[in-house]
């Protein structure tokens, strides 16, 4: 599955937990995050979306360090497995099995 549509179904589940998935691009900031998630009664979460394979840029590195070093919360999250997990992890159990259901997953 290629990034961009990992990157759809992480925006459209966002936004059936009544949360918002920014697009973040930053000038003069090449390496930022892809989008700045916000939902309901959590932390804003800052995530970087990846293929099963994809690995991260040096410069993607340093961004996401930068980032955390300042106490923000980041999340590389890697295929859609990620995506199930991403949500899993924050409590949202429903979404999880409706991803794992919808793109037979574990």
């Amino acid at each position: 599955m290629r990034e961009k549509e990992i990157e759809k179904i992480l925006v459209d589940e966002v936004k059936r937990l009544g949360g918002r998935a920014y697009k973040w691009t930053s000038p003069g900031n090449d390496g930022v995050p892809d989008r700045i998630v916000f939902l309901p009664d959590t932390r804003v979460i800052f995530v970087e979306l990846k293929t099963d394979t994809g690995m991260l840029s040096p410069l993607q590195k340093i961004q996401i360090d930068r980032l955390k070093k300042l106490g923000q919360w980041v999340e590389v999250v890697k295929g859609i497995q990620g995506v199930k997990m991403f949500f899993q992890d924050l409590g949202y159990t429903d979404t999880a099995s409706r991803i794992a259901a919808r793109y037979s997953l574990e």
